[in-house]
């Protein structure tokens, strides 16, 4: 697996490639990760928490071929993805890439590029592979529609053991409660969560470049940072609603983590909310994010619950083998034809 996001950034794409690994792990299956880890890196423009590898096609090339794998998958389009890319392009051999993030969304928030040049680029990034692995059906018909092809759907998984209901607790914090986690980025939309007139509490656990302009403009609210997992579960199982603002993620890993927890999810009618509780059972999606958080109140936690058990990591494993075997036997039946 190729990828530039690693360690120690904290987000929903390094949490899956650690967990898909420890399952793939148990199949049988090795994993072997080419990361900044390995080279020095440079801090991304606007972004510093985010390290990019500083090395050369050539080494690239090196370290694949020393590692003798029998397949490559990119996980991000970043240096090491496009190095990686380019290798197997150069030798032929099959390839598959997933789409984590909304990209073009991320580049307009912070550079004036037009996402169309950004969707182009990537169309031909993602394209140029045997299969794109997707994690939810309403990413998959967005991207159809902006020309991507041999999507396959991959989706994600939940620690149902760890993240339970069983670890609700009291808060020293006025009720209701309603709780975001995720990275304080303005990718991640929270103003849209913070300036929502809502009785009670609003918490907001996580780090990011934005923390400390958002502390400032919103006294209010109670911004928790980092917490460690343990405690993360907690406050998860005893908020009452969680509430999540974004617009631009392809899945939302928090959201599941929250519906194991057993509390309602409020979220806008975009890709990840309305693929998960789109249909009322576990939480509300609605344009009008103040109404969803309302109504979530009133959402059977045993329900919200019960969505989540579908979310296994094992589940996450077996479709991420099957998508690569699906990609290689596309890319044999192409050169025999």
């Amino acid at each position: 697996m190729v990828t530039d996001a690693w360690r120690p950034q904290v987000n929903g794409v390094v949490h899956t490639l650690e967990r898909l690994t420890a399952t793939l792990q148990t199949f049988g299956v090795t994993v072997e990760f080419l990361t900044p880890a390995r080279f020095k890196t440079l801090p991304m423009p606007t972004y510093p928490d985010i390290r990019l590898a500083l090395t050369t096609p050539g080494r690239v090339c090196r370290l694949i071929d020393e590692s003798k794998t029998d397949h490559v998958h990119i996980v991000t389009e970043g240096p090491l993805g496009m190095m990686a890319r380019r290798y197997c392009r150069a030798r032929g051999l099959p390839f598959t890439t997933s789409y984590h993030t909304r990209f073009p969304e991320y580049v307009a928030a912070r550079l004036p590029i037009p996402q169309d040049w950004t969707y182009r680029w990537l169309r031909n990034f993602h394209n140029s592979g045997n299969g794109t692995m997707v994690a939810t059906p309403s990413m998959a018909r967005d991207l159809e529609t902006r020309g991507f092809d041999k999507l396959q759907p991959w989706t994600r998984g939940v620690d149902v053991e760890h993240f339970s209901p069983d670890k609700r607790d009291d808060l020293d914090f006025p009720r209701p409660i309603f709780l975001c986690v995720g990275r304080v980025a303005v990718e991640k939309n929270l103003p849209a969560f913070l300036d929502l007139d809502l009785p009670g509490s609003k918490l907001v656990v996580g780090e990011g470049p934005e923390l400390e302009r958002l502390k400032a403009k919103y006294p209010d609210a109670h911004f928790l940072g980092h917490r460690p997992n343990n405690e993360l579960a907690r406050l998860y199982a005893s908020a009452d609603v969680f509430v999540f603002p974004s617009r631009t993620d392809t899945f939302g890993n928090v959201i599941i983590e929250a519906l194991a927890s057993g509390t309602p999810v409020a979220g806008f009618p975009v890709t990840g909310p309305i693929d998960i509780v789109g249909d009322g059972f576990g939480g509300i999606v609605s344009e009008d994010l103040r109404q969803a958080a309302l109504t979530a109140l009133d959402v059977d936690r045993a329900a919200a619950r019960e969505r989540a058990l579908r979310y296994t990591w094992t589940a996450c494993a077996e479709m991420y083998m099957d998508n690569i075997c699906a990609a290689r036997a596309s890319a044999v039946a192409a050169k025999a034809a």
